[in-house]
């Protein structure tokens, strides 16, 4: 290992003063996959579009995806990336080794200590372990279910955002939660709820290293057990509106063979957090098929031969959804193991969020993708890792 030597900084923060939208588009979503310690590269996809101007109308998330979305939802445009940043800088503050790691396997080794470090210790501003194992609580204690204590997370969500703010309709945010006694996914979207600390936390309550949620009467875990991308959510909602979605995943469902027991766990952890994409695109392409029959079907028959509903139907179907998908996938490093997700160093934070900015900054300089267009199938979907391979 070499001297102690600094991680690459962060972007700079710069001011955006425009605001733009795209042709044809008529909403700009960013949707937030689940993925813990991943979550840097969201952030870092969210300062290159903010220093672009593409201002998303729609923030939606799943775990430390709706922490970043209530975050972003939750602070003026101008206050957003610092409070990202101050989020993300403040929660990986712990120092984890007084060496710079050189190669690959001296990397891997400091990143399996900070790992451990996290599982020892927790992370500051996020979640503190419990004094008392969940194995020797008595039977429904309050520290029996769960490993570590969320209040640290609780604190730090009321310090960064405005929740006056995030409820007042500037953005829309939703986040998937599942109910932890009938297994239902829903979603806490602040169109239909009034969000609070809580809603946030219960998006990332992954049992069982974290408790489950009370709301109201029902008790909420984190929706990644049973979808990891609120997609579906957004695209469902688009109305007869164009969105610009900016889908962003922390787990590739492609990757190699592996070779070793740490890449099966690894490779365990992508498959199954992985968004699923083409199943949702494919839904929503087939959902669009049988519009466009229904919507030909119904400009053949009068007006006044159509009942209440159709007629309904057809206005509706007048003005059919469109959508442009532009994919943003972390590619893991080479060193990275199965805990990548719960490896909070400082080092790793900006590597995930500077790969974040420069793998957005490829993206827009495809200004063609940025259009939303009529077309036969009502979606479109883009990946600039799948161009550049």
């Amino acid at each position: 290992m070499d001297a102690f030597t600094p991680s690459r900084p962060l972007p700079p923060v710069e001011a955006s003063h425009r605001r733009w939208r795209p042709r044809g588009c008529d909403d700009i979503a960013l949707v937030l996959q689940g993925g813990g310690s991943l979550g840097a590269y969201q952030a870092g996809i969210y300062q290159a579009l903010h220093e672009a101007g593409l201002q998303p109308d729609t923030v939606a998330g799943v775990s430390i995806g709706g922490i970043n979305a209530a975050i972003i939802a939750g602070n003026p445009p101008e206050r957003r990336v610092q409070r990202l940043r101050d989020f993300w800088e403040g929660i990986t503050s712990r120092p984890v080794s007084l060496f710079a790691p050189s190669g690959d396997a001296a990397r891997k080794v400091t990143n399996a200590w900070s790992a451990l470090l996290t599982i020892t210790l927790g992370q500051p501003g996020f979640f503190k372990p419990n004094l008392l194992s969940p194995w020797i609580s008595p039977r429904g204690s309050k520290t029996a279910t769960a490993f570590y204590d969320t209040a640290p997370l609780r604190a730090t969500l009321l310090e960064l955002i405005d929740f006056d703010l995030l409820n007042s309709g500037a953005v829309r945010f939703a986040a998937g939660v599942v109910n932890v006694q009938n297994g239902n996914f829903a979603y806490f979207d602040s169109t239909q709820t009034r969000i609070c600390p809580e809603h946030v936390m219960a998006t990332g309550a992954l049992p069982p290293a974290f408790p489950s949620v009370q709301i109201g009467t029902d008790q909420y875990w984190d929706g990644g057990l049973v979808s990891n991308t609120p997609l579906q959510h957004v695209l469902d909602n688009a109305a007869c509106h164009h969105m610009l979605v900016f889908q962003v995943d922390l787990f590739s469902a492609r990757g190699v063979l592996p070779r070793d027991m740490d890449d099966v766990l690894a490779r365990q952890k992508d498959i199954q957090y992985s968004s699923r994409t083409r199943l949702v695109t494919d839904y929503f392409r087939e959902r669009h098929d049988r519009d466009l029959v229904a919507k030909k079907l119904l400009a053949k028959i009068p007006d006044d031969q159509l009942d209440p509903d159709e007629r309904e139907l057809k206005a509706r179907l007048a003005h059919m959804p469109e959508a442009t998908i532009l994919e943003l996938i972390y590619q893991q490093a080479a060193y990275e193991t199965q805990a990548k997700d719960y490896e909070f160093s400082t080092a790793s934070m900006h590597e995930h969020w500077n790969s974040g900015y420069l793998d957005t900054q490829r993206t827009l300089r495809h200004r063609d993708w940025l259009e939303v267009s009529e077309s036969d199938t009502g979606l479109s979907v883009h990946d600039i890792h799948r161009v550049d391979d």
